[in-house]
């Protein structure tokens, strides 16, 4: 835990008791402070209390005005759609709103080097934020460090969060992964290199617009004066950020960057680093089997470009990319038997997220199915003939099953039907992909325990492979 020093001695209002509050209200009360805390929700109180903390209700106008400072967890609202009445209160009293971000980047600065364990070269903060594939990003960054060695953390909006780190050592490096809901509200940024991926309409209501959203995102560039920036340059955006900050690296997939700046790009299979009017490095990304799909490029270029920001060689970085793993239940690789591939996609949990699984492959025979999202699988038409088959499962069966018309299909019911008539009728070359394109909450209390199901479906095809 990062210990929070600078309100020793003063009443801190926490409100918000999920993961990222009560680790705040311990790195407060660990550093002197006397944190009050607040959740809407009886249990989250209750399970505060348990803790031996300060229960008050922060939408009270005097508990408001004693606090000297209010940290608020990412999911309350502070402007729009309308602020948490707590929030109002505290503003209303003069009282400075804050997250557990702002406190984490605000202990690091204020660091005294003898709270470390060695001496070395200062500690560094990747921080990755993007509409898509951050948390992609960020795992992938945190894999190559460690595999070239380095003192690496993670965590943020993945993980473990941002307070509940170690304090970093000299010479280690912590990667975090920031949504918008972290950066827009937190008063110190201050990471050493950050990373914009892309942005496309997300969380609308709650940033006023795709103007709010944007503003939201560009905070880490502008407040957080990062000493080096990676900027995807693929939407209209990114090409204005990078326009717009100092020594910046640009990232495409769609277009080959060969200017005189420092830029990463794909060319056809490869990755190709391009610096002072001359390429640096291309690296083969078809042995990196957790990297398909061109949403899955646009990513390794970002980690490539912050691990070369932070000092690392393109062929150390090139030894930690194939066996990167992927993330659990993102175009998860589970194994292969008999020439078939399993995928394990249940985090796609919309037609635009499965398109991206559906654009990485070939020869799929596709599960899909759940309680279904506004508009179906109808976007996914144009993809339709790279389906051998589709297997369909749950509330969106009969709605799936009308879109798909003559492509072929068959109506299971239950993923471990479609599983069975997927592996029954595969043949080598095909890749049986779970991609719901739904959520779960059918037949499953969570994507994760979906995706669960799956690796323990098609966990005997493997284990009969292993045993041969």
């Amino acid at each position: 835990m990062i210990p929070i020093r600078a309100y020793a001695g003063q009443r801190v209002g926490v409100l918000g008791l999920g993961r990222s509050g009560l680790v705040a209200a311990r790195a407060l009360r660990a550093g002197g402070a006397e944190p009050v805390c607040w959740d809407d929700d009886d249990a989250a109180r209750e399970t505060a209390a348990g803790e031996g903390f300060e229960i008050g209700d922060l939408s009270r106008e005097r508990e408001a005005a004693s606090m000297a400072r209010l940290i608020v967890s990412p999911g309350i609202p502070h402007l729009y759609p309308r602020p948490h009445r707590a929030v109002a209160q505290a503003l209303a009293a003069g009282v400075p709103v804050d997250n557990d971000v702002g406190l984490f980047f605000q202990a690091l600065l204020a660091a005294d080097p003898e709270d470390f364990d060695e001496d070395g070269s200062p500690f560094k903060v990747i921080a990755v934020t993007g509409s898509n594939g951050k948390s992609t990003t960020t795992a992938l960054i945190h894999h190559i460090l460690k595999a070239a060695g380095r003192r690496t953390q993670i965590g943020g909006n993945i993980g473990r969060g941002v307070l509940d780190l170690d304090p970093p050592e000299p010479g280690e490096i912590v990667v975090v992964e920031l949504s918008s809901y972290q950066i827009e509200l937190a008063r110190t940024l201050a990471p050493d290199v950050a990373v914009f991926l892309n942005l496309s309409p997300d969380h609308l209501e709650r940033h006023g617009g795709i103007g709010g959203y944007f503003a939201a995102k560009q905070r880490l560039f502008e407040a957080g004066a990062p000493e080096r920036s990676v900027i995807g340059i693929d939407e209209a955006e990114g090409r204005y950020l990078a326009g717009r900050v100092e020594q910046s690296i640009t990232v495409s997939v769609e277009t080959r960057l060969r200017g005189q700046g420092w830029s990463v790009f794909m060319h056809k299979s490869h990755l190709t680093e391009w610096r002072r009017g001359k390429q640096m490095a291309a690296i083969d990304l078809r042995p990196a089997l957790a990297l398909k799909g061109a949403h899955n490029h646009q990513n390794a270029c970002a980690a490539y470009a912050a691990c070369r920001a932070l000092g690392l060689g393109p062929r150390q970085i090139e030894g930690g990319l194939p066996s990167f793993p992927g993330l659990a239940h993102r175009m998860e690789r589970v194994g292969e038997a008999a020439g078939i591939v399993f995928i394990n996609d249940s985090k796609a949990t919309n037609a635009d997220a499965a398109e991206k699984a559906l654009l990485a492959y070939d020869n799929i025979r596709w599960i899909a199915g759940g309680r279904p999202k506004e508009g179906g699988i109808e976007p996914l038409r144009p993809l339709f003939g790279k389906i051998a088959k589709a297997y369909l499962i749950g509330e969106a069966e009969a709605d799936f099953a009308a879109t798909l018309g003559a492509t072929p299909h068959a109506r299971c019911g239950t993923l471990a039907a479609a599983v069975a008539a997927a592996r029954a009728e595969a043949r080598p070359g095909d890749v049986i992909l779970l991609s719901p394109a739904c959520a779960s909450f059918d037949q499953f209390a969570s994507f994760e325990a979906r995706g669960e199901a799956f690796r323990a479906l098609v966990a005997p095809s493997l284990a009969e492979e292993a045993g041969r």
